[in-house]
């Protein structure tokens, strides 16, 4: 819970940082949704914690998350925001150091009582020149029709 929309993607990067799955998934509804960059689809809190804690502490655990453009969109008691995010510093399989990359995070955040709550998070890989991905040959390749 935060008690602003404002908030919210602040206290997300500070848990990431601090490489505190529990904390990052706190922020959540006890069933929220979150979907990862390759669609992995976490059902509750529970599950958003440990699915956070393994990576921070593995392939993540050094990772840097800055934003960039955030924009908020509230609606009543709903608060839907758009987060632009570097990553920097994630490991590789073989151990050396990935080249950094840009996300978009979306949060739909709902009022409670004790403050706001991430009830649906969405991340999607940015992916520079494309504008779909082409499923071939059992993979996906970034695809420009332009």
């Amino acid at each position: 819970m935060v008690p602003a929309p404002d908030d919210f993607v602040p206290a997300f990067v500070a848990a990431w940082m601090a490489r505190d799955g529990a904390g990052l998934a706190a922020l959540f509804a006890e069933d929220a949704d979150f979907v990862n960059v390759v669609g992995i689809w976490w059902e509750d809190r529970a599950a958003i914690a440990r699915a956070h804690a393994y990576a921070l502490e593995s392939f993540f655990a050094e990772t840097r998350l800055a934003p960039g453009r955030i924009k908020i969109r509230e609606m009543g008691d709903v608060a839907v925001i758009h987060a632009r995010m570097s990553l920097s510093g994630q490991r590789m399989p073989n151990g050396g150091r990935a080249r950094a990359r840009t996300t978009i995070l979306s949060f739909v955040l709902a009022l409670r009582a004790d403050g706001w709550t991430c009830v649906s998070a969405q991340n999607t890989d940015v992916v520079p020149g494309a504008e779909t991905q082409l499923a071939a040959g059992g993979t996906l390749t970034p695809q420009d029709y332009r």
